[in-house]
C-alpha cells in the first residue's frame, strides 16, 4: 500500500455524539425544579417572540417563501395566521423569539440563547400532532415540549461549558443547530442510528462566523442566526430519518474532522496540553443542570454580560440625572468577556450594533433610568444626543476578579459596577451587582417578573379573553403538560 493511500477502515462514532444520543434517547428527567424553570423559559420565550412582533424588521422575514402558501397540518407560528411547513416554521417561530435579544441566555466558555431551540422544538411538535389527530392518534402534549428543551438546553449548554467555539470566530449557534437536531430527532421518534446519523451532519455541516456579531460588521443577521440554526436541525432530521447515512468520525477524522479543521487552538485560554487542544472538554454529564441555573432577562432587554451594568446606572440614574453636564468620567468595570464581546468605541451604525454596545445600553440606563427594546432605534437615538456624549466620557475597566467569578462554576457571576465623576471632584458610590436580576441566585424574585412580562407581551397580540385564558393554563404546571401541543398553539394564532 503507498504512503499517501487512505486507511478506509470505517470507524465508530465518535464518543460525544454517542454521549448526546444516550442522553437524549434515555434520560430520565425527575427534576422538579427543571420542569418548572422549563415552564416559564417557555412562556418567555413566546413573550419576547409577540413582543418582536411589533417591529416591522423582524416581521418581514417571517412568513411563506412563497407568499399564499398554506401547508395542510403545517406548523403555525404564535401570534400570526401562518401555517407553514416545520422548517420555515421553526425558522420563524424561533427569529421571532430571538429578534430582540431579550430572551434566556447561558454564559460560560461559550455563550448562547437556549431558547432560540423552541422554534424547531414547537414547529416539529405542532405539526406531528396535527398529523396524529388526523390519523386517529393520540397528540403530543406540552410534556414532551417542555422535555425537549430541557434537553436541548443540557446540551447546547454543557457542550459550552468549556468549550470556546468564538475563539476560533465561530458563531453560537453551531450549538443550536446540534441541540434542536438531538431534541427534533427524538420527537420525530428516531432510532439510536437515525439520531447518530443526523447528528453527525449537524457537526459537519457549514457553520456562521462571528462576524455578524463583532465589530465593525454587526448587524441584525444576529437575531436571525438562530433560526436558521434550528430550522436547518429540522432539515437534516428529516434527511437522517429518510436513510441517510452518518459520517462517524465527524469530529475526530485526521485532517478532514470538525477538530482539525475548526477547532484547533480554541481552549489556549484554559491552559491545556497541546494534545487536548483539538477536543472538547465536557467533564461534567448531561442531566438538568443549565435548564436549572438557565439566566433569564427580566427587566430589559440587554445583552447580559450588560444586565448588571445596566441595573447599576439604574441605581444611580437620580443621582446624576440632573448632573449631566458635569460628568468628566464614567468608569465602568467589568468582566474579560464583556470587554472582548461588547465594548466598543466609535459611530454605531444600526440597532443591532447598539443592543450589542456595553457604552450604548450604560449611556440609556443613565440618562433615562431604563431601558427598552425601542432604545436601540434610529429615531430614538437620533433624537438623543447625549447618549454618545456620555459614551464619550466613559472608560471600560477590567477587573480580574470579576471575570474569574464568571467562571466559577460555584458563583457564575456576571459583575460589573459604574462610578460617575464630576467636574467638581466629586463622584458617586461605586455601585456594583454581582448577580443580575435573572440569575439563579435572585430567582424567587425574577420568578413574579418573568410572569408579569409574559402576561404584559400576550397583550401586545392577543385579545384579553384569550390572553387570560393562556395566562391562566401556562401558571398551571399540570394543566399545562397535559394539553395537547396543535391546542395550545391553536391559542397562539390570530
Amino acid at each position: 500500500m503507498g504512503a499517501n493511500t487512505a486507511v478506509n477502515d470505517r470507524p465508530d462514532y465518535d464518543q460525544i455524539l454517542q454521549d448526546i444520543a444516550d442522553y437524549t434517547l434515555h434520560f430520565t428527567i425527575e427534576s422538579t425544579e427543571a420542569w418548572l424553570i422549563a415552564r416559564y423559559c417557555l412562556m418567555d420565550a413566546l413573550a419576547c417572540g409577540l413582543l418582536a412582533l411589533q417591529f416591522p424588521e423582524c416581521t418581514k422575514q417571517l412568513g411563506p417563501i412563497v407568499d399564499g402558501t398554506i401547508v395542510p397540518n403545517g406548523a403555525r407560528v404564535p401570534g400570526t395566521s401562518f401555517q407553514l411547513d416545520p422548517v420555515k416554521a421553526a425558522w420563524d417561530i424561533s427569529c421571532m423569539i430571538r429578534w430582540l435579544d431579550y430572551n434566556d441566555t447561558w454564559l460560560a466558555a461559550e455563550w448562547g440563547h437556549p431558547s432560540d431551540n423552541l422554534g424547531g422544538i414547537l414547529a416539529v411538535a405542532d405539526h406531528l400532532s396535527q398529523q396524529q389527530v388526523v390519523e386517529n392518534k393520540p397528540p403530543l402534549t406540552m410534556h414532551d415540549v417542555l422535555a425537549s428543551m430541557i434537553i436541548a438546553y443540557e446540551i447546547q449548554g454543557c457542550l459550552a461549558l468549556h468549550n470556546a467555539f468564538n475563539r476560533v470566530g465561530l458563531d453560537h449557534t453551531v450549538l443550536v443547530k446540534v441541540a434542536s437536531t438531538a431534541a427534533v430527532a427524538k420527537l420525530r421518534g428516531a432510532s439510536r442510528r437515525q439520531l447518530l446519523s443526523a447528528l453527525s451532519h449537524a457537526w459537519v455541516d457549514g457553520h456562521s462566523l462571528r462576524t455578524y456579531r463583532q465589530a465593525p460588521n454587526v448587524s441584525s443577521r444576529k437575531s436571525w442566526a438562530a433560526a436558521d440554526a434550528t430550522a436547518r436541525a429540522v432539515r437534516l432530521v428529516d434527511i437522517a430519518l429518510r436513510g441517510e447515512a452518518g459520517i462517524p468520525s465527524v469530529l475526530t477524522a485526521p485532517q478532514w474532522g470538525f477538530y482539525d479543521v475548526l477547532f484547533a487552538h480554541t481552549n489556549r485560554d484554559l491552559q491545556l496540553k497541546p494534545e487536548h487542544e483539538r477536543v472538547f472538554k465536557c467533564p461534567q454529564p448531561y442531566g438538568t443542570y443549565v435548564m436549572e441555573n438557565i439566566l433569564f432577562k427580566v427587566a430589559f432587554p440587554a445583552e447580559f454580560h450588560a444586565q448588571t451594568t445596566c441595573e447599576a446606572c439604574m441605581i444611580l440614574h437620580p443621582q446624576v440625572k440632573d448632573r449631566l453636564d458635569d460628568i468628566v468620567r464614567i468608569e465602568l468595570t467589568t468582566h474579560e468577556a464583556a470587554i472582548r464581546i461588547i465594548s466598543k468605541q466609535g459611530p454605531l451604525a444600526n440597532a443591532a450594533d447598539r443592543d450589542h454596545c456595553l457604552q450604548y445600553m450604560a449611556a440609556v440606563s443613565l440618562l433615562f433610568g431604563y431601558l427598552t427594546a425601542d432604545s436601540y432605534a434610529d429615531c430614538f437615538h437620533q433624537q438623543q444626543p447625549a447618549i454618545d456624549t456620555l459614551r464619550d466620557k466613559m472608560v471600560v475597566i477590567e477587573d480580574q476578579q470579576y471575570s474569574q467569578a464568571y467562571h466559577d462554576p460555584d458563583k457564575r457571576a456576571i459583575a460589573n459596577a459604574v462610578q460617575v465623576f464630576f467636574n467638581d471632584g466629586s463622584n458617586t458610590n461605586k455601585v456594583a451587582i454581582h448577580y443580575p436580576l435573572g440569575h439563579r441566585r435572585r430567582r424567587q424574585a425574577a420568578l413574579p417578573l418573568l410572569a408579569q412580562k409574559f402576561k404584559d407581551h400576550l397583550a401586545t397580540r392577543l385579545p384579553a379573553i384569550r390572553c387570560d385564558e393562556l395566562f391562566a393554563l401556562c401558571s398551571d404546571q399540570k394543566k399545562l403538560e397535559s394539553t395537547a401541543v396543535n391546542t395550545f398553539v391553536a391559542m397562539f394564532v390570530v
